[in-house]
């Protein structure tokens, strides 16, 4: 954060948000001990947090209790087929060297991307756990750690065996912190699982180690579409609105809801909207 955004941020919050306050608001929302949760978050419109990320993810520890597990995305979307990128695009003169040069995803070393500070931070604590998936990983802390991270397969990132339907199977939660269902990657299951006409994989590709070697390996993808996933989310509320806790965290505007529902909804609305 440079200092100016910093003084801004200093100067848009009342009051200092610290562990005492967010361990307050997350409790009046509805989080509670032993649940199984994946956060999305965005750590500027918490205000301005006395610790930053690591006081966030603190009091999240603390209220999900030994019992729980918190999940986070741990994402690098760029270790994928530059020949895909969008946004923005590399000069098509790149994407073999690209193709050639990439690391090796390394669950300890390779950095998330384009997903905040609060998943980065949260990638390093002692005793969180990354999936193995090159490029939509997740990490995990507590109680099912490792079975909701083992066994993420390469061809299905948010699909059956990911630690999507891990959480979906666990009749786990999602928290959105400052973020809208425009970033709740739970959708994204719902894709995998509905059927609807212009559903379609495209050839991706990353850099892996195998057998203790980088190599470039080529695999199939489904092509992920999240355009429609706010009005999705908006529907859902629209349509089951007890099943929605909404508050603030700190000044966030924040969401907590059980993930199955909103899944099992997002697949019949797909199967009805995209066809």
């Amino acid at each position: 954060m440079t200092i100016e955004r910093e003084a801004a941020l200093i100067a848009e919050t009342q009051t200092p948000v610290t562990v005492t306050s967010l361990l307050s608001d997350l409790k009046a929302l509805g989080l509670q001990s032993g649940m199984v949760v994946l956060v999305h978050s965005s750590l500027s419109k918490l205000g301005w947090v006395c610790g930053g990320a690591a006081t966030v993810i603190l009091a999240l520890r603390e209220v999900v209790g030994m019992e729980g597990t918190l999940v986070m995305p741990a994402y690098c979307g760029e270790n994928s087929n530059p020949a895909n990128w969008a946004h923005p695009p590399v000069p098509v003169s790149w994407v073999d060297i690209i193709r050639e040069n990439m690391p090796a995803f390394n669950p300890s070393l390779t950095p998330t991307r384009g997903i905040g500070n609060i998943p980065e931070v949260f990638r390093k604590m002692d005793g969180v756990v990354r999936s193995n998936h090159p490029q939509d990983s997740f990490c995990a802390y507590g109680k099912h750690a490792h079975s909701i991270t083992d066994g993420h397969l390469l061809e299905s990132s948010m699909g059956e065996g990911s630690p999507l339907q891990k959480i979906y199977d666990l009749d786990g939660w999602v928290l959105l912190l400052g973020v809208t269902h425009a970033n709740n990657s739970s959708i994204h299951l719902a894709e995998y699982k509905a059927n609807f006409r212009n559903k379609k994989w495209i050839e991706d590709g990353c850099a892996m180690l195998v057998s203790g070697k980088r190599k470039w390996v080529a695999f199939s993808s489904l092509d992920l579409i999240s355009d429609d996933f706010a009005m999705i989310g908006q529907d859902y509320t629209d349509h089951y609105p007890h099943n929605i806790h909404t508050g603030k965290v700190g000044q966030a505007d924040a969401i907590l809801l059980k993930q199955k529902p909103l899944v099992d909804f997002a697949i019949d609305w797909m199967q009805k909207h995209r066809n």
